[in-house]
């Protein structure tokens, strides 16, 4: 049974509402919600009517799609589901969606040599590995790094059509060091992801480039005013020289020297620090190594996490920062914790 758009945009609007237990949802809510998605995706604007639903629901409930939906009524009027945290999202994978999804997977498969289809390999991998689990009924033998605590991924969508569509977006942000969240109009204009955290590059009203994280974000809502289209940044070469994102548009790089004892320095080789890493001299006790990025917060850290193993040679001013730091952190081993601690039971 085949499904067009319209009918997953209002399996997914009706998904949503009964996954929601704060509200009870009657017949019209659920016309309304679906009429209301209708028309912000595809700008259908004489709504859904109450059959439509109803068959919805129905279909939802049975094995047709696979979604198998435990969709109850409680007090002859109010839908929802009767198993806390069902989502049709999650429903496993039908025999007809591996077979589509396995064809797709040898077609994918093709591109992985050639250059510009690179990005596909990782995808690919997850897909064969999603799949090999499904059809086994047993565990996946690929652990993709995840974190299921992260904050803000429902953004990503909104702000990706945002940047598409290019309209501008007020958020409500609230960075670590405000004491109060703000709100501000922005223009966005990439995604980026880093060490399984996403950020947005874009402007604020008053023109000035930002990159904010979306774990901060409060809530988004579409703006009124107009969007500001990019023409001061190139896009595509913006984060190119920096570790992570903390970049300023006046900030130069610079020639950063490294040593790295024997015992890191094949993991240095193997997993450079940056796309400019170069070996500058071998020694038998460990190498050298350059790299020419803008100096921000991730490359201090970058740097702290070898510890002894990796010594900054230059710019001085950076090698005498982290070699404060490091006796600040010494120190802070050195004196006993103002808190008595239990480590057996946590604190006192």
């Amino acid at each position: 049974m085949s499904i067009n758009k319209l009918a997953l945009i209002r399996y997914k609007t009706i998904d949503n509402c009964l996954q929601n237990r704060f509200r009870k949802w009657t017949l019209d809510d659920l016309v309304e919600a679906c009429s209301d998605a209708l028309y912000e995706y595809e700008g259908i604007t004489q709504g859904v009517s109450k059959r439509a639903i109803q068959l919805d629901l129905q279909n939802m409930r049975s094995e047709k799609l696979g979604y198998n939906a435990p969709i109850i009524v409680t007090d002859k009027k109010f839908y929802t589901y009767a198993e806390k945290g069902f989502s049709i999202s999650n429903v496993p994978l039908t025999k007809q969606d591996l077979g589509t999804l396995n064809e797709v997977v040898a077609v994918l498969k093709q591109f992985k040599g050639f250059g510009y289809f690179q990005e596909l390999t990782v995808m690919v991998s997850k897909l064969e590995d999603k799949l090999f689990s499904q059809q086994h009924k047993g565990k996946a033998y690929i652990n993709f790094e995840k974190n299921d605590l992260l904050k803000g991924l429902e953004f990503i969508d909104p702000i990706h059509k945002a940047i598409v569509s290019n309209k501008a977006i007020e958020i409500n942000y609230k960075s670590f060091k405000a004491r109060e969240a703000n709100k501000f109009v922005f223009s966005p204009y990439l995604l980026k992801e880093y060490r399984n955290r996403w950020f947005i590059l874009g402007a604020k009203s008053n023109k000035s480039i930002l990159t904010l994280a979306l774990d901060r974000i409060i809530d988004i809502t579409e703006a009124k005013e107009k969007y500001l289209k990019n023409t001061t940044i190139n896009i595509d070469t913006y984060y190119d020289d920096v570790i992570g994102v903390t970049k300023g548009l006046t900030q130069r790089d610079y020639n950063i020297v490294l040593w790295v004892d024997k015992v890191n320095a094949p993991y240095i080789c193997t997993k450079p620090l940056h796309s400019t890493q170069k070996i500058v001299k071998e020694y038998e006790n460990g190498m050298i190594f350059s790299i020419k990025v803008i100096w921000n917060f991730e490359l201090e850290r970058e740097i702290l996490g070898f510890g002894e193993s990796m010594q900054v040679l230059a710019p001085r001013r950076l090698k005498n920062k982290i070699a404060e730091k490091l006796k600040l952190a010494s120190a802070r081993y050195a004196k006993p914790f103002d808190l008595e601690y239990d480590l057996a039971g946590g604190k006192k």
